[in-house]
This record gives C-alpha cells, sequence and structure tokens, in this order.
C-alpha cells in the first residue's frame, strides 16, 4: 500500500471517529478520483437522520452514481473504515466505482462487537416465476 492510499484510510478512520463523537455509528469513507483527488467524503448517519441505509458507503455510491460519468466513476477508489455490509456492496457493484480499500474487514468488526450484531432474515422462495419474470424478461439484453 502506498503511503498516499494510507492516509486516504487514515482520513476514512478520522471519519469514522468524527461519526462516533457525534452519536453515530463509527464509520466514515472517501471517494478518491482517478487523478488522486478527494470527490466527496461521508460518516454514517444512520441514528442522526434515522435512516437506517445511511451508511457512509451507500451514500458515497449513490453520489457517485448522480455526480459521475461511468468513466470516471469507474477510475476511482473508495476508502473506507471498514468492509462494506452487504447491502452497501450491492450498491457499490451497481454504482460503477473502481475499486474499494478498507481498514477493517467484516471479521474483525464483528470481533470487537460485544452488541449489535443482526441475525437473518428468514427468505423464503423462489416462487410464481411464470409470473414473475414477465416484468424481468427482456430488461437486461
Amino acid at each position: 500500500m502506498t503511503p498516499e492510499a494510507e492516509g486516504f484510510l487514515r482520513r476514512a478512520i478520522a471519519l469514522a471517529t468524527a461519526s462516533r463523537e457525534g452519536g453515530d455509528p463509527p464509520f466514515g469513507s472517501l471517494l478518491v478520483g482517478p487523478g488522486g483527488d478527494v470527490l466527496a467524503e461521508d460518516h454514517n448517519t444512520t441514528i442522526s437522520e434515522t435512516n437506517l441505509s445511511f451508511h457512509p458507503e451507500l451514500k458515497l455510491a449513490v453520489w457517485a452514481a448522480q455526480h459521475l460519468t461511468p468513466e470516471v466513476a469507474a477510475g476511482t477508489t473508495m476508502y473506507t473504515s471498514c468492509q462494506p455490509c452487504e447491502m452497501c456492496s450491492g450498491a457499490l457493484a451497481r454504482s460503477g466505482l473502481g475499486k474499494v480499500v478498507f481498514a477493517l474487514s467484516g471479521e474483525q468488526l464483528d470481533g470487537l462487537k460485544t452488541t449489535g450484531n443482526f441475525t437473518g432474515v428468514p427468505l423464503e422462495g423462489p416462487a410464481l416465476y411464470d409470473e414473475a419474470r414477465v416484468p424481468v424478461a427482456g430488461y437486461y439484453s
């Protein structure tokens, strides 16, 4: 890892620290453009904005989709204090960002938790394939 990349990760950790100090969960992220400039940064605001989806990785993925061309997005790197969760990973996959560099892994994060682990929601399906495929068929062609 380059000293520059380490600096970006340290900034993500500083954003996480500020998030915690502000009463939100301790997560922060920044998006660096192809030229090495910081395009946007954010932190978790799930408590202060009462929106469970306001993880910084998701917010920056949305920002990138709204403000960057696909070519510029593909050349970006997101630096984040922790490995993105499944929700954020899905948004990142759709955002077209180039790559993500994280400090803590999800496993390391879980090792630091004494509370706050989420149990999965039971899923049931697939069902009604013939009906459900109608609005989707051909969309991704």
